[in-house]
């Protein structure tokens, strides 16, 4: 385990033991965990390493500790490192812990005295180890500024309290991690003050003017471009899940919004690959705020976004794997970070992790495997940044291909079609695809992609449902169209796009996938969200593939 206490420091803090120690199971005993100056904490596992994101209601002048360990004499401390330059953002890494092992956590200050109270978390079986289930929480689409209303009273996102609510719900299935697939934050800094509607200028520009503007070409960290990000992304993030994921490992998955734009391409303007600030501002968000990917011994240490200024060597920031004993693997991947548009040659991921992907696919050394990409796979909703050629047809309503879609490269649909034939080639596993992005649940069986047939080893493509989204971001609003199966594409829709907020809930056993689908939207009584039960349920096996 790694530890930073230095025997003066072990003396002392024997001395406050009786104030800094709490046995195990106390804290649970309290109506009420304490948490001093904490404003939130986003821990992520693997089987032998923790790291955890923290922030303070103000600055520590020295870095706070981690104490680690089940009894007073089997303790580790660990300092924090700062990760902004006030001394508000902390992270703390943990290492050579021991596999399917729960440690009791508590924050202490330099001097070793208790911030907050203690609390559970545990290490993920090893990766040759055999569990027999493991319950998964997902959502996508978590961010959003509760303030942003257009003069028709439309809103970008659901009030915070509403997504405390039905993240408060779906953590009462008491989960064993959580994927949030993307755009924890939204506040795109071109595409929704120049080239939308004068409703959407005008109810972000309000908000601009609340917070202010980042300076695009000058650093973020140690100008005033941090202060204006960290008001920002507080709410978004630190004040949206508080203290209650503690427990929970999170695998926060990144999309276009979280680049601080959207995936747009018009005459004007095209946001993709990113640029140097929105790069920046990304990569500054989640040093702050949430955890990068820890390393696993099947993902290479080279892909791109792996090690660098903001993150120790072996992180990665954008390619993850979830891997949970033999039973469950799951490969994350983002499709915008690295994205190229260059015609025939263009992908949505590098060559790398097209590569590594495969080779994991193609494994068979877990019971489950399941591809977790950013971009959805059997849905269009006509906008550029999506798989798809699909453009929708005013006249008709539908999507289709009578037009060409601007600035589209038609490689992102041979990836595509790439990463479905390896799915399809699994003969010992259900290809299953998880999803975020569009605002919606939904859920089908792709028989059919352009020349590829799967009738007989059908792809089960999902996507979890949205927790922040507000009206103004639904599809058939924003996009005027209900997301459609693509027109090169044939599957079975046997949950139709549903435009509500919720998540889902995955139980995976040894034969069988089995979600449940929640969803709520307003003007549903809030009150109903405490007591939601599934809306959608559906199992995937051998027998019912």
């Amino acid at each position: 385990m790694s530890a930073d206490l230095t025997r003066k420091e072990f003396l002392q803090w024997l001395g406050l033991s009786s104030a800094a120690f709490v046995l195990p199971g106390l804290a649970a005993e309290s109506s009420q965990w304490q948490q001093g100056d904490l404003v939130h904490i986003l821990p992520t596992v693997n089987h032998q390493r923790f790291l955890i994101k923290t922030s303070f209601k103000k600055p520590q002048q020295q870095a706070p500790r981690l104490r680690v360990g089940n009894d007073i004499f089997g303790s580790d401390i660990v300092a924090g490192t700062m990760k902004d330059t006030a001394g508000r953002f902390w992270a703390f890494e943990v290492k050579r812990l021991k596999p399917a092992t729960e440690y009791q956590l508590q924050i202490l200050d330099h001097q070793l005295n208790p911030q907050t109270d203690c609390w559970p978390l545990k290490t993920f079986p090893a990766p040759n180890a055999s569990p027999q289930r493991l319950r998964i929480l997902s959502y996508t689409c978590a961010g959003g500024n509760e303030e942003v209303i257009e003069a028709d009273g439309v809103a970008h996102a659901i009030p915070l309290a509403h997504r405390q609510e039905l993240l408060q719900r779906a953590l009462a299935e008491k989960p064993d991690l959580l994927i949030a697939n993307g755009d924890h934050v939204y506040w795109d800094e071109r595409t929704m003050s120049k080239y939308k509607p004068q409703s959407v200028i005008d109810a972000y520009q309000r908000a601009f003017d609340k917070h202010g503007q980042m300076q695009r070409q000058e650093p973020i960290l140690g100008h005033n471009n941090e202060t204006i990000l960290t008001g920002i992304v507080d709410q978004q993030i630190a004040h949206l899940y508080g203290v209650m994921l503690r427990s929970t490992p999170v695998f926060m998955l990144t999309d276009d919004h979280d680049l601080f734009d959207n995936d747009e391409a018009k005459k004007e303007y095209i946001t993709l690959p990113p640029d140097s600030h929105m790069l920046e501002a990304a990569r500054t968000v989640q040093s702050l705020y949430y955890p990068e990917y820890l390393p696993y011994q099947t993902q290479p240490g080279d892909l791109p976004g792996s090690g660098g200024k903001y993150r120790s060597d072996d992180l990665s920031e954008t390619f993850g794997t979830v891997r949970y004993g033999n039973l469950f693997e799951a490969v994350l991947y983002d499709t915008k970070r690295y994205v190229s548009i260059d015609g025939e040659q263009g992908k949505m991921v590098p060559d790398s992790v097209e590569a590594w992907l495969a080779k994991r696919t193609k494994s068979d050394d877990s019971t489950h495997f399941v591809h977790i990409p950013s971009t959805p796979i059997a849905w269009s909703a006509g906008k550029w940044g999506e798989w798809y050629p699909d453009l929708l047809d005013a006249k008709t309503g539908k999507l289709s291909l009578q037009k060409q879609k601007p600035h589209w490269p038609s490689g992102w649909w041979d990836q595509h079609q790439r990463i479905l034939a390896m799915l399809g080639q699994q003969k010992k596993r259900i290809p299953i695809i998880l999803s975020g992005d569009l605002h919606m649940s939904s859920a089908a069986k792709i028989s059919e992609s352009g020349d590829l047939n799967f009738v007989k080893n059908p792809i089960h493509a999902i996507v979890v449902g949205t927790l922040g989204s507000g009206a103004a971001a639904y599809p058939s609003r924003a996009r005027g169209v209900l997301p459609q199966v693509p027109s090169q594409m044939q599957a079975e829709e046997y949950v139709r796009p549903v435009e509500k907020n919720g998540f889902t809930i995955i139980d995976i056993n040894a034969d069988s996938m089995n979600f449940n689908m929640y969803t709520w939207r307003s003007p549903e009584l809030f009150t109903a969200i405490a007591n939601l039960r599934p809306a959608y349920v559906f199992s995937l096996s051998e027998a019912n593939k």
